[in-house]
């Protein structure tokens, strides 16, 4: 792989692999680490960056994918790749099965956390493998008394981690060894979880699909607006990171304003 570098642009970070580590059965982790992060912007986590996994040729647009902060420490980002098997696993998730420490990496970003904010009742929150670094983070960074519930898709029930949540948030794992497909999972899960009263925020990510059922209980049945719901499809099954964008300003165009 031929990394250039782009030290001299403010949102690109010349980076190197400190570890490479299979934490679950199907999370693989990698440490991305150096002095470039001196600049990178603080309380990242959650947000999201690219990897630059091929530099632009010519007229061909650089390789790029992006991917969640899962965590944040001084000159050290942790980053989660979901290994999905061979009918899933795309080029960022192979160069991460394959990083040595001291590998390059280039990273451009970041985008802003969705954090969940503060001033509501509960919190009813979703996603799938995808999702789960920015929940996890979310979750960990959230007040110590807020209330509600994460249902979370893993594909193997050792992926059931440990999450730092408020005491007041009830975690509901769903095994599915199949990502991204029975799209209605999450949903169905999440229904049996709405409360009766008070002020709800909604926060849920996961595969295009799985994402709609979600919107339809979260915005079309339980009214949440723009104030009260963050919801956002990470990927689609069947279609590369630029198809699934074709996809997603498609159906963001057919929504109510």
């Amino acid at each position: 792989m031929i990394i250039i570098s782009y030290s001299d642009m403010a949102n690109f970070y010349d980076l190197s692999v400190l570890k490479s580590q299979q934490i679950s059965p199907s999370i693989h982790q990698v440490t991305l680490g150096g002095s470039d992060l001196d600049r990178f912007p603080a309380e990242s986590a959650g947000g999201y960056f690219k990897l630059m996994l091929e530099p632009r040729r010519g007229l061909r647009k650089p390789l790029m994918r992006t991917y969640t902060i899962r965590a944040q420490r001084a000159r050290e980002l942790d980053v989660w790749f979901a290994t999905h098997g061979d009918h899933a696993v795309g080029p960022a998730t192979q160069w991460a099965l394959n990083a040595k420490n001291g590998d390059a990496m280039t990273i451009r970003g970041p985008g802003a956390p969705k954090p969940l904010p503060q001033g509501f009742d509960s919190y009813l929150v979703a996603g799938d493998m995808s999702a789960l670094p920015a929940i996890c983070a979310n979750l960990e960074a959230a007040p110590r008394d807020a209330k509600g519930v994460a249902v979370l898709e893993v594909q193997n029930a050792s992926d059931r981690i440990v999450i730092d949540a408020p005491p007041g948030f009830d975690i509901e794992w769903i095994v599915n060894p199949y990502p991204g497909k029975f799209p209605h999972l999450l949903a169905n899960a999440l229904r049996k979880h709405v409360p009766s009263n008070g002020a709800i925020y909604g926060w849920a990510a996961s595969e295009f699909s799985a994402m709609r059922q979600l919107r339809a209980l979260l915005r079309d049945q339980l009214g949440l607006g723009p104030r009260e719901l963050y919801i956002s499809s990470y990927w689609k099954l069947g279609s590369n990171e630029t198809e699934h964008k074709a996809v997603k300003r498609e159906d963001s165009q057919l929504q109510p304003v």
